[in-house]
């Protein structure tokens, strides 16, 4: 009973954000441990074990490869030189958004959004444009992309760290289409959408100088290095874990003269959350309240794997407009398991990559569903824009029903 209490406190804290993550994530995973420990429902080992060491050594490494990139000048000059050459406004959001999507693809999300939010700012300004549809734009395509690789978004690494996917794995898989390809379909669904609903309106000419902008590509190079690295893994016989690790080393000597910065600047919030809300899913579910809870969602299923499939991708996309997606993906891959385990082994991969799909996508619905999502709005409201939330879904919800609803549709022909 304890157990449980602890478990809905910890993720009812996560959700109001009323207190820091890492607060919630560590002292809900001592105050288990303190419980299970003496019971033998855990073992000091099993507390370690329930720890993804890879997950966070590669996040590490990635985030501070993230910032040190976000100063390099590389991501800014080919902004800037996109919005040179396009002159029609509906177009230069358009590929502003391309820029960032392919840019989430590998970087963390909300340090790509701080690396295109000044120059979306600055074209909004050139056209006299209000700033909002911009930077929640940018915002939306940081978010759109968080299942097409490995290091998108911290979900999807510990996606693959639970099931022992690797990096290439994302794109073919079990002699499939993988993950990550499904998602490049359900993002470019979600882009054209935009630019339906929103920028094809936007007719206003739109004229950026060409500027010199000092470069640094050394970053450029760590950034190639570290995911062909990640791609190769099972081939050069280094973890997943070390190569974030060496990454990120790289990436503080790289950046040694701003290195209090890059230290203060790394979202030690989630880290440690995330640290501490793997001891928690571990202890919940040595304690059976997992599989509890697996029986209530095939129970609505009607132990059908179409409905369950159903069901976790539109479910997901509902609890990831307000809950974080990370303890959210950490509650529900075993869960997913589970209901595979009861309607066929098949089902199991089918079950994570919908529920993925939907927590990583369905974020963007509301300010609050993602934390790229509340930076761009914040950034706003300090240049005096306050965001609505009809004025913010109604840029949000068509790309996102879009983008899940094609990732379902490929998802139900290609794996069920």
């Amino acid at each position: 009973m304890a157990t449980l209490v602890i478990f809905a406190a910890c993720y009812a804290l996560a959700i109001t954000r009323k207190v820091k993550l890492a607060y919630v994530g560590i002292i809900s995973a001592f105050l288990l441990v303190v419980i299970l420990l003496p019971t033998n429902v855990m073992t000091p080992q099993a507390v370690l074990n329930s720890v993804r060491w890879d997950v966070l050594g590669i996040y590490w490494g990635f985030m501070m490869l993230s910032i040190v990139f976000a100063t390099s000048g590389v991501p800014k000059h080919l902004a800037k030189h996109v919005l040179h050459r396009t002159k029609n406004e509906g177009r230069a959001l358009l590929a502003l958004c391309g820029i960032t999507a392919f840019l989430s693809c590998f970087l963390e999300n909300v340090g790509v959004v701080l690396i295109m939010a000044p120059i979306a700012l600055e074209a909004a300004r050139r056209t006299k444009s209000s700033p909002i549809t911009y930077l929640i734009s940018i915002a939306i395509c940081a978010n759109i992309v968080t299942t097409v690789t490995m290091i998108a978004d911290p979900p999807a690494l510990i996606l693959a760290s639970e099931s022992g996917m690797s990096f290439m794995n994302f794109f073919w898989f079990q002699g499939r289409i993988g993950l990550g390809i499904i998602s490049i379909f359900a993002a470019l669904a979600g882009l054209g959408t935009l630019y339906l609903v929103h920028f094809r309106k936007m007719q206003k000419k739109v004229h950026i100088e060409e500027e010199k902008i000092k470069m640094d590509y050394l970053p450029t190079g760590l950034f190639i290095g570290g995911v062909t690295a990640l791609a190769l893994n099972s081939y050069i016989g280094i973890g997943p874990g070390w190569i974030g690790l060496i990454v990120g080393a790289v990436a503080l000597i790289l950046g040694h003269r701003t290195l209090r910065k890059m230290v203060a600047e790394f979202d030690w919030n989630s880290f440690l959350f995330i640290f501490g809300i793997f001891i928690v899913i571990g202890a919940v579910g040595a304690a059976g309240i997992l599989g509890d809870f697996a029986n209530v969602i095939g129970g609505l299923g009607l132990n059908n794997p179409v409905i369950t499939l159903v069901l976790l991708v539109w479910i997901s996309v509902a609890l990831s407009s307000f809950i974080d997606n990370v303890p959210y993906t950490v509650l529900m891959i075993p869960v997913c398991t589970s209901l595979a385990g009861t309607m066929g082994a098949q089902y199991m991969f089918p079950f994570l990559y919908g529920m993925l799909i939907g927590t990583g996508i369905g974020g963007n619905i509301t300010p609050v569903g993602a934390t790229a999502n509340v930076f761009a709005c914040g950034l706003l409201e300090k240049r005096g824009y306050k965001v609505k939330l009809k004025e913010y879904m109604k840029i949000s919800v068509p790309p996102t029903i879009v983008a899940v609803l094609v990732g379902y549709i490929l998802l139900q022909l290609l794996w069920m």
